[in-house]
């Protein structure tokens, strides 16, 4: 008796799973391309701070060196006051952010829950202020601080930061004002809360991932603003990392200080660095509340 063999199947792959999976490879393949472009000129930038002068200057490039230094750190301090530098940056920028925060939280409240006359005209000129390229005020600004002679103060930077960063602060915390449930709030009025209690204690801390990642945009823009550090404070013992950083010169007139200027751009971008760390939480809560509801 003889027996038939049947032939087994072959098995073909689904052209949906297929096309999933060009799409997942896909998809890998731009998250890492982004995140190497993102983080090249970074690393391009701390690698440069820490090679020798030899390696600097080779060509062809020297791309990763063998030989590690630490002297263009040393040098920007001692040649140069440059924790006065980041002492001056810092408290800039905490403050600004503070009053930002301080005075916006509560214009942002009062535009998402009482009824203000004229609401919507008062909305259409922040919109145009946020829009508004904020360069633009360089001249006016310049006239006001001539004229109040508050020049090469902290001041002169604080109030103009303040100003830049509070119109997108009012936007961004008065949209999460309005995605909060009212029976809260109305819960709280009936156990005796004022507004301003109500405010501080109920709605700010159910808030927080907005405040944090909105205070850190404003920080951010506070720290690295150059142009009106650069023109409003002149005197050495004021100045701020962007502004000492750009003015490095090296040994001669016409030579380019590549390492001290690698060192500087790398400190300056650290303690942003740390920053965003200790609060991504916080931010990605804040980027992505209201974006799902269910």
């Amino acid at each position: 008796m003889t027996t038939t063999h049947q032939p087994t199947p072959t098995q073909t792959e689904n052209p949906y799973e297929k096309r999933q999976r060009i799409r997942n490879i896909a998809i890998a393949l731009g998250v890492f391309l982004t995140v190497v472009i993102s983080l090249a000129p970074i690393l391009w930038q701390v690698l440069t701070s820490i090679k020798v002068n030899a390696d600097i200057s080779a060509v062809p490039n020297v791309y990763i060196p063998s030989r590690y230094t630490l002297e263009h750190y040393i040098l920007l301090f001692e040649r140069r006051p440059f924790l006065r530098y980041i002492f001056n940056s810092a408290f800039v920028a905490i403050v600004s952010t503070v009053l930002a925060l301080g005075l916006g939280a509560p214009a942002a409240y009062a535009l998402a829950r009482m009824r203000i006359p004229g609401e919507r005209i008062i909305l259409g000129i922040i919109l145009i202020v946020v829009l508004f390229p904020y360069i633009l005020l360089f001249l006016g600004l310049l006239q006001v601080v001539q004229a109040l002679g508050i020049g090469n103060n902290y001041l002169v930077l604080i109030v103009p930061y303040t100003a830049i960063n509070l119109p997108l602060t009012i936007l961004t915390l008065r949209s999460f004002f309005l995605q909060l449930p009212k029976d809260l709030e109305d819960a709280a009025k009936v156990d005796g809360y004022s507004t301003l209690g109500m405010l501080l204690k109920i709605v700010l801390p159910m808030t927080l991932p907005a405040l944090v990642t909105t205070g850190i945009l404003a920080f951010i823009f506070a720290w690295n603003e150059y142009i009106f550090a650069l023109t409003f404070v002149t005197r050495e013992s004021l100045k701020t990392i962007p502004v000492a950083a750009a003015q490095l010169s090296g040994a001669t007139l016409f030579s380019i200080p590549y390492g001290p200027l690698a060192a500087a751009t790398s400190l300056g971008t650290f303690p942003l660095i740390i920053l965003v760390l200790i609060f991504q939480r916080k931010i990605v809560q804040g980027l992505t509340s209201g974006a799902v509801k269910g």
